[in-house]
């Protein structure tokens, strides 16, 4: 065998094997440096890949940190209403209306844990109805009911079964509404929109899913003869499985954290226009409605675990993919 074939193999390398020029214009095989990643670093599919997986965590950070909002508001109207009862009197042929109301307040304030009692006035209760039966009304021709509104102390037990028993015995058309219906109402709507968060959740994971298994068998399509030569060498299923699984868990990772900081980004800016904007009717309206709009800690975290856990199953997804498809290839 002469200098020039010993310099000059056969152009038909086994693949995984690259060619460089020398300088006399001759080429000669070398095999992948001991430092060379299996999975390029740096490629066109890799930067889609971390711009879908931002795009998901974004999206699930701020269904996450609506559902948090939602559910510490809810936490906060019933907090408010359940520390305020209402006793309502009503009308009747030949009742003494100011008699019986002044019974109740009296029976209010003999309750234990009830910290102030407020008896509404007539031309209170009717601007009450206002909103909805319009203004200018006569209303000497309508059975309004009078309203005394009871304050519960805050820590404190009221007994309203025996508050409601002595309205019944003592006051005439009295009853006692301590708004136990609308809590409920509220509970179940902000454990609705929870319930909602976590299924949009679980669809950007199964999304995030998808988009990393087939972008695991293209990389290992890419790199298909780089695997076969490491097979052939002795390999192990594990080692070219960790190979992958640690390319797309950085990419994961990176992706993960870019979503989830524009996620907590959204939030910011918006606590900030909201705290803004809340000296305008608006604003108070909004507030009333959604408290501050400020995330919190729990929320915050949420986006944080959202992001980690995205590239949790990136990694595991593209672990399960490469195990696969070795298993097909042998």
């Amino acid at each position: 065998m002469t200098d020039v074939d010993m310099k000059d193999p056969s152009p038909h390398a086994p693949p995984g094997l690259e060619w460089e020029p020398e300088a006399a214009g001759e080429k000669r095989e070398r095999p992948l440096g001991r430092n060379q990643p299996l999975v390029p670093a740096a490629s066109i599919a890799g930067r889609a890949l971390v711009t879908v997986i931002a795009i998901m965590t974004f999206l699930a950070g701020l269904t996450a940190g609506a559902a948090q909002l939602l559910s510490d508001a809810s936490a906060d109207w019933r907090s408010q209403v359940s520390r305020e009862v209402t006793i309502q009197v009503r009308p009747g042929p030949g009742r003494a209306i100011e008699d019986e109301v002044a019974k109740a307040a009296a029976a209010a304030r003999a309750a234990p844990g009830v910290a102030e009692v407020r008896i509404y006035s007539k031309q209170e209760s009717e601007r009450l109805l206002e909103p909805w039966l319009g203004v200018g009304l006569n209303f000497d021709e309508l059975p309004v009911p009078r309203l005394v509104v009871l304050k519960i102390a805050p820590d404190a037990r009221v007994d309203f079964a025996t508050l409601r028993q002595t309205l019944a015995n003592d006051v005439k058309g009295a009853s006692l509404d301590d708004h136990r219906v609308w809590m409920e109402r509220l509970a179940t709507m902000a454990n609705t929109f929870v319930l909602l968060g976590l299924g949009i959740l679980a669809l950007v994971l199964s999304a995030t899913g998808l988009a990393v298994a087939f972008a695991t068998r293209g990389a290992m399509d890419g790199n298909r003869g780089i695997v076969e030569v490491l097979h052939f060498v002795g390999a192990s299923d594990s080692y070219i499985a960790v190979e992958f699984q640690r390319h797309f868990l950085r990419l994961g990772l990176r992706g993960g954290l870019i979503g989830g900081a524009a996620a907590l980004g959204f939030y910011l800016a918006a606590g900030w226009t909201a705290a803004a904007w809340t000296a305008t009717p608006e604003g108070t309206q909004l507030e009333a409605l959604f408290g501050r709009f400020a995330l919190g800690w729990r929320g915050f975290l949420a986006v944080v675990a959202i992001a980690l856990l995205v590239a949790v199953v990136t990694a595991v997804v593209s672990r399960l993919t490469v195990r696969r498809t070795l298993q097909e290839l042998s």
